[in-house]
């Protein structure tokens, strides 16, 4: 059976230009099976992972089938801050070539600039439970006229006591609406919200599935900031010089704009994605499977028609949409019991995916520093000592004693050795590294949070409820670990002290949370 595309969705052309602008080649599961029930009417119960492409599950069919009356037509409620922003950026990007109106509201910011924007018009409100329910009561938003109203990440609003602001919210809505429920679990409150308030005919959908990754591949992810991204790739490849690597991106673009920068640099590497035509990918994956190639860069899509057996390194430029899609990629090596690795690239903003793919997949993905000047010098040092003494031991060095017995009469041998090397080492670094850390690891400090997993806490969870009541960016929030009854979380040095102020003493998870500076932690 051929895959699904989003051309086969019954989308018109203003959404499909939009989502091909957005470089995805095909839907995801929950894309595929959601979008055409939404686009018939159904109400929905959309289960499945963080990460799997809900936004455009449900955003397509919206604003594929909206009409504007001058009213709000569309509600979606998010658990947190961040999420709202997150969510209202994407449909944003669906919505590009038609002119449906949008606004994010949430708390922490005035509330009167939200009043004045929504009086001037808007389509699409994307907001959390209190703001949302606070501009009910004061008649700025009516809902008597929506025709969608979307619960996005059901589970996070239980955890966070949301339940009974989302049932008065409800009651205030338009009861013709259609209405669609996303949440990565399906406990007992959920369902009966669900029962409660769609219509008996709605469809539950589940692309819940329990996957495995590969025993034979370690896995490892390197944090970093988005402007260092290119660079902290051409450091990993340096470090470890792969003998033959997949490097995924998650879009077409991404990836002729990668491949461009890498062969811009001296990399020996290729892209192959759907755009490509049939005999265009065969050449390029003959070149990558008989060596002439060293690095492939593709999409997920152009990777399925991958099937070489001596892949050291798969490398995720970036996270993929959903968990199956990095089963999927990191499977590419560890193949014929070898031994693979996997590395991934992620920001602050991006790590509670990471962490959702890590529990999804039942695995350890272990954190890695990213390489230093000092690092890159050794590993190429290593290399061409391994290079030079292999030539000493084959003999082919011999025609070179006469003109190397000339230098000699003017320089130490030493001296000619080292210049040598020296030229060798200027070859092998294509990237021109102007410092030597870029872990910004010197720039964050450390705190002590007094709530933990027995509060059922979450990253996600963590990373709005700072992000939200200290008015901060989530690029400002470093790693996050949750212990059993406390958490540990790394912030950039300039945001310490608002959250000290705004965020210690207010409660997560339904606990008064103890903000401190931790004592660092041990190398």
């Amino acid at each position: 059976m051929d895959a699904v595309r989003f051309s086969d969705l019954d989308l018109n052309e203003n959404i499909l230009k939009a989502i091909d602008d957005m470089g995805f080649e095909e839907p995801s599961r929950i894309q595929a099976e959601v979008i055409p029930v939404l686009l018939q009417g159904y109400d929905a119960i959309g289960q499945a992972q963080t990460g799997t492409g809900k936004t455009l599950a449900f955003g397509a069919p919206i604003l594929n089938n909206m009409s504007r009356t001058g009213e709000i037509n569309s509600l979606i409620l998010t658990p947190t801050r961040e999420l709202a922003v997150q969510v209202n950026d994407e449909l944003v990007r669906i919505a590009k070539y038609t002119n449906a109106r949008l606004l994010p509201v949430y708390g922490g910011q005035p509330i009167e600039r939200q009043i004045r924007a929504i009086k001037r018009g808007v389509d699409i409100i994307v907001g959390t439970p209190g703001r949302v329910l606070d501009l009910i009561r004061r008649k700025v938003i009516v809902l008597k006229y929506i025709n969608f109203l979307i619960l996005d990440e059901g589970d996070e609003m239980l955890d966070m006591g949301f339940i009974g602001d989302i049932e008065a919210i409800i009651k205030a809505s338009n009861k013709e609406r259609q209405t669609m429920f996303f949440s990565a679990t399906m406990p007992a409150p959920i369902k009966k919200l669900a029962k409660r308030y769609m219509k008996p005919d709605a469809k539950h959908i589940s692309v819940v599935t329990n996957v495995m990754t590969v025993p034979t591949v370690s896995q490892y992810y390197f944090e970093i900031k988005h402007r260092d991204r290119f660079e902290s790739l051409c450091r990993i490849l340096d470090v470890d010089e792969p003998a033959s690597s997949i490097i995924f991106c998650r879009t077409k673009r991404g990836v002729d704009e990668l491949a461009q920068a890498l062969q811009a640099r001296g990399y020996n590497v290729e892209g192959m994605h759907g755009d490509m035509n049939q005999n265009q990918r065969l050449q390029t994956l003959k070149r990558f499977r008989d060596g002439s190639v060293e690095f492939l860069i593709a999409t997920d899509v152009a990777a399925r028609g991958i099937d070489v057996d001596d892949v050291s390194h798969v490398i995720n430029y970036e996270l993929p949409q959903d968990t199956e899609s990095y089963v999927h990629r990191i499977g590419r090596t560890g193949r014929a019991n070898k031994e693979g690795i996997a590395y991934t690239l992620v920001t602050s903003k991006e790590y509670p995916l990471l962490k959702q793919i890590e529990k999804s997949t039942k695995s350890k993905i272990k954190r890695k520093e990213i390489p230093t000047v000092e690092d890159i010098f050794h590993s190429k040092y290593d290399s061409i000592v391994n290079r030079v003494k292999e030539s000493l031991e084959n003999d082919d060095y011999k025609k070179f004693i006469p003109l190397v017995s000339q230098l000699d009469d003017d320089y130490s041998l030493l001296d000619i050795s080292a210049a040598l090397m020296n030229i060798a080492y200027g070859k092998e670094i294509s990237y021109d590294y102007s410092k030597n850390d870029i872990s910004h690891s010197n720039q964050y400090t450390r705190l002590f949070i007094s709530v933990g997993e027995m509060d059922r806490l979450k990253p996600k969870v963590l990373l709005g409820f700072l992000c939200s009541n200290a008015q901060i960016s989530s690029d400002s929030i470093g790693d996050i670990d949750i212990m059993k009854k406390f958490s540990f979380v790394n912030v950039n040095k300039d945001v310490v002290e608002p959250i000290l102020r705004f965020c210690s003493g207010k409660k997560l998870s339904g606990r008064k949370a103890t903000i401190q500076i931790s004592k660092p932690r041990n190398a």
